[in-house]
């Protein structure tokens, strides 16, 4: 179950992080609610889900998850750059999620 919270927590981050795109600077009523909701929201989740976890381990998922999740976002909507290196380097992020996830013993 706190595995489960932790890949939820990190899936709002990237709504978090997103958001901050579309709120420009707070200057927006509603993507700056969802800013501070999908902050809270995913910061709570976290913080259950290190009950049981290690912090360590817990929080570099939960980073992990969403830095991948916002560079992919940031590809198809932002059209940001997806040349060869930043690919690879989203791959050993994803990498280094797994072998934490898998190597935990909790």
């Amino acid at each position: 179950m706190a595995w489960l919270l932790v890949f939820l927590a990190g899936g709002v981050e990237i709504v978090f992080a997103i958001s901050l795109k579309y709120n420009e600077g707070f200057t927006r009523l509603w993507p700056s609610l969802l800013t501070a909701a999908s902050g809270a929201i995913s910061f709570y989740l976290l913080t259950l889900a290190i009950r049981t976890l290690p912090v360590g381990t817990a929080y570099a998922v939960w980073t992990g998850i969403g830095a991948v999740g916002v560079a992919v976002l940031g590809i198809v909507l932002f059209k940001e750059s997806a040349d060869w290196p930043r690919l690879l380097s989203l791959l050993l992020v994803i990498v280094g999620i797994v072998g934490l996830k898998i190597t935990d013993t909790a």
